[in-house]
């Protein structure tokens, strides 16, 4: 476990080190370990690439994928479903919702702003299923169908305000639904630490009960656990950290049903160990994901957002094809 710990910090590091090196200007590991360090009379131009545009977008990019990933690993344990992952909530499609009737109906709001309404309509939607879902108790079952339902009512919404909205402020929408980090700057990123840093240590603290919910309502019962009680709390901290994350980059998808799936392949079934490999693998995509959006067509830049769906559709139907050959 120390190893696998070591192995994916060192990868991290690495994706890191690559996206402050690579872009559209790129610089030598020489001139980026001068800039760093200070020494060598680095230029003036190298050091403002390095620091203020490619280290704030890194380090976002990396608070994303740890959000994100802690989120989709509480859901999938409380919802004991394999396919399941913070979407199913409501959360991207309320976020999704708010952040057009703002940018639409406001035309060029304040960033902070939209921010502010993409979590208050992530924190809406997700409130709206519990509720809905509560009968004298909750299901996992009845909390998906009815984030189904409301999921497709805020896509409707969406559709509706991009059908009759301006062009432009519609393609403005569009490119934050994408998802992506390409606005970073360190006030974002000190921002998101803060919001996220006290769901994911709640949520490392909770991995005794996540683990002990995945056995089933009744077992989890019989174990002495206020299994309502728990799931409410968990959906509360999938909310902070998937509504946090959606705030300041959009929609990144997948990262939350890919990095729990594949934490879990490699740690076993226990959540003290699933968690923290879950976000470094969550922040190693979201990196991977931004620098090779970057990169891939240059200078065109791919948002991130599309990077992780076109890794995690086919994650997605390996799955589907896993559970019909007996083997989710």
């Amino acid at each position: 476990m120390i190893r696998l710990l070591i192995g994916l910090t060192i990868l991290l590091a690495l994706l890191v080190m690559a996206s402050l090196a690579f872009g559209d200007v790129p610089l030598t590991w020489r001139e980026l370990y001068n800039v760093i360090t200070g020494t060598g009379d680095p230029a003036s131009q190298s050091a403002m690439i390095v620091f203020d545009l490619r280290l704030p977008r890194a380090l976002l990019a990396l608070l994303v994928g740890v959000a994100l990933a802690t989120a989709g690993t509480i859901t999938l344990a409380i919802m004991r479903n394999p396919l399941a992952e913070p979407g199913v909530l409501g959360i991207n499609s309320g976020a999704a919702a708010a952040a057009m009737a703002v940018i639409v109906l406001m035309q060029n709001p304040p960033i902070t702003l939209l921010q502010a309404a993409s979590f208050l309509g992530a924190a809406i939607m997700a409130l709206a299923v519990y509720a809905l879902a509560w009968r004298g108790g909750t299901s996992s079952l009845r909390i998906i169908l009815i984030g189904i339902g409301l999921s497709a009512l805020a896509t409707a919404g969406t559709t509706f305000l991009s059908a009759f909205g301006d062009i432009g402020d519609v393609q403005r929408a569009m490119v934050w639904l994408a998802g992506s980090v390409y606005d970073a700057n360190m006030v974002k990123v000190e921002r998101l630490a803060a919001s996220i840093i006290v769901p994911v240590t709640l949520a490392f603290l909770a991995a005794r009960e996540l683990d002990v919910i995945r056995f089933g309502d009744h077992s989890a019962r019989s174990l002495g656990q206020p299994v309502d009680r728990i799931r409410g709390l968990m959906i509360v901290l999938v909310t902070l950290l998937s509504g946090a994350a959606v705030a300041v980059s959009g929609l990144i998808g997948f990262v939350g049903l890919v990095a729990p799936h594949i934490a879990r392949r490699l740690t076993g079934a226990s959540h003290a160990r699933i968690l923290p490999v879950a976000a470094l693998v969550g922040a190693c995509l979201v990196v991977a994901a931004d620098l090779i959006g970057r990169v891939i067509l240059p200078p065109v830049q791919l948002p991130a957002g599309i990077v992780t769906s076109l890794i995690g559709a086919p994650f997605f139907a390996y799955l589907l094809w896993g559970r019909r050959h007996g083997q989710g």
